[in-house]
């Protein structure tokens, strides 16, 4: 399973800067607002120097990190919804994501106009929740009236409960809350919500985009958007834009890390971005290691033997007899699997195990 992530905002925020960042492919960054006529789409590799300290005991031909795609729609603007600006159309093409990446402006630059006229990032954070509430009571709305006409013709006791569970969210979008503020049974919500794939039903982590000085302690912007999230579990990150795209344009690690020393930094906040996007949607990573390649695989947490082998493979899954299992440390501090076996380190797991995050795992299936 992959993880696919969103990024979204105001026009101008320096969105598409930190797509640049993180993505192999890139979007064209342009200071004109409402430029950008299509979606950017991209793929991150998930940094996790695991594989690296697998990589050099084992000395495979290659490493393949697990991968995060993503999408950077145009910014957005106030009236979206009702066609401001290039509207909402693009609204469609994070429909599918997991999580939503909200990038903030919290920079001053007097060659970058805002389009609301001044730097404000919690009247902006209001401005996109609004565009986004608008969408998913659009869809409710939908949905309900299908249900309506559904209990209407065939009496349809389903339809009703629906009908029921549906004007719940309507009432929160409508009074400018999100769908994932609604509390609802999860067997209620997979029935009734989740194939709208609303909006405002995903994890969003905020990212505040601020300039090269406030890197490490961020500015008058960022502390009032924290303050304006106090109280909740809201995830909240800063990340200087300018200063991430420097940092990715070098080619050596030295360089590089030499870089970030002196901006005070310990290592690129892109790679915070995509670890506490994990950390929201509940995965982790597991292993396979071999002569021919070392790689890392995504799962939801608490995910069976058999489960995660179905990631690798289909035919893994339904032809499960066992897996073979070594957990990171073991294997990193006894150094080969053969030592891992001699010290009892090598762990013979059924259809039961709950594979755990940095296991190294081998399958034994027969289809």
């Amino acid at each position: 399973m992959g993880l696919k992530c969103g990024i979204l905002g105001l026009t101008n925020t320096g969105k598409t800067t930190i797509f640049n960042c993180i993505s192999k492919n890139k979007g064209e960054i342009t200071s004109f607002a409402f430029s950008a006529s299509k979606s950017n789409m991209g793929m991150i590799d998930v940094p996790d120097p695991r594989l690296y300290e697998i990589d050099k005991l084992i000395k495979s031909l290659k490493i393949i990190p697990a991968v995060v795609e993503i999408v950077d729609v145009p910014g957005l603007a106030k009236g979206a919804s009702k066609g401001e600006g290039v509207g909402n159309k693009f609204l469609a093409d994070i429909q599918q994501t997991d999580a939503l990446i909200h990038v903030i402006r919290c920079f001053d630059d007097d060659n970058l106009a805002h389009v609301e006229g001044s730097i404000d990032p919690v009247r902006d954070i209001e401005l996109v929740d609004f565009e986004l509430q608008i969408r998913d009571l659009e869809l409710v709305d939908r949905k309900i009236q299908r249900l309506e006409k559904a209990a209407k013709t065939a009496g349809d006791k389903d339809a009703k409960q629906g009908i029921e569970v549906l004007n719940k969210y309507k009432d929160i979008l409508s009074n400018l809350g999100n769908a994932r503020d609604v509390e609802i049974d999860e067997e209620l919500h997979t029935k009734y919500v989740k194939d709208m794939l609303l909006l405002t039903d995903k994890p969003v982590l905020y990212v505040c985009n601020v300039d090269d000085k406030s890197a490490v302690n961020g500015n008058k912007y960022t502390d009032a958007v924290i303050k304006s999230f106090e109280g909740s579990d809201t995830e909240i990150m800063i990340v200087a834009g300018k200063l991430e795209a420097e940092i990715a344009d070098f080619d050596n690690d030295e360089d590089r890390e030499m870089f970030l020393e002196d901006a005070g930094l310990t290592e690129p906040g892109i790679n915070r971005m995509v670890r506490t996007a994990y950390k929201m949607l509940n995965l982790q990573s597991f292993f396979t290691a071999g002569p021919k390649e070392v790689r890392a695989w995504t799962i939801k947490k608490g995910m069976t033997a058999p489960q995660a082998a179905g990631v690798i493979h289909s035919d893994l899954e339904r032809g499960f007899i066992r897996a073979e299992v070594m957990h990171y440390d073991d294997f990193i501090n006894l150094k080969s699997e053969q030592a891992c076996k001699e010290k009892g380190k090598l762990f013979i797991e059924g259809k039961n195990y709950i594979v755990q995050d940095g296991d190294i795992i081998h399958v034994r299936f027969n289809v």
